[in-house]
């Protein structure tokens, strides 16, 4: 895999890429990026489990028992649960955002396809994400993958990210770059 040793040089790289070998022996792929998809999702909505994951304050047994709450709750498949109860037991939930990240980077180039970390404004329609993952295919020649975020603060726009390449179409990037000229 291209990306598997600069994703292993982090801590959260090597705990994604443990826990993606572990899926891919299992025949357990699609279920483990499924659950993952929907642990993230969690994280965006919930305040409190967004709280559990940071929290220092929170022992290693309370946090495992949350976590396996949360797994049941959420319907996770097992692999996820019993990994979510490591990260709890190693005091590592903290780093799931970005194990998320890089299970998703590791999964996409097993299927051949390039992650697009993409940023908007306002969250994307199915639609728009179809749309914009035909233009990515078109301008980069093979599928991609999308990894989607919010952040209202661009006003308007997409930033989207491919690797060492950004593409800037953000209002505030715009409105600075605009400012910026004025001051001359």
């Amino acid at each position: 895999m291209e990306n598997s040793a600069g994703i292993q040089a982090s801590l959260s790289g090597r705990y994604a890429t443990a826990l993606f070998e572990l899926a891919r022996d299992s025949k357990a792929l699609a279920k483990v990026e499924d659950s993952l998809a929907t642990v993230a999702k969690a994280l965006a909505e919930s305040a409190d489990f967004k709280a559990l994951t940071a929290s220092p304050l929170i022992s290693r047994g309370d946090a495992a028992k949350a976590v396996a709450a949360v797994a049941k709750s959420l319907k996770l498949d097992g692999t996820t649960a019993n990994f979510l109860g490591v990260l709890a037991e190693n005091r590592r939930l903290g780093q799931l955002p970005a194990i998320i990240r890089a299970f998703r980077q590791l999964a996409a180039a097993h299927r051949g396809e390039t992650t697009a970390l993409v940023t908007s404004a306002h969250p994307l329609s199915a639609d728009q994400v179809s749309a914009l993952k035909q233009q990515l295919r078109t301008r980069i020649g093979r599928e991609v993958a999308v990894d989607l975020s919010v952040d209202p603060s661009l006003l308007g726009g997409l930033v989207v990210k491919i690797g060492s390449q950004m593409i800037d179409s953000s209002i505030k990037t715009r409105l600075n770059s605009l400012a910026h000229a004025m001051k001359g």
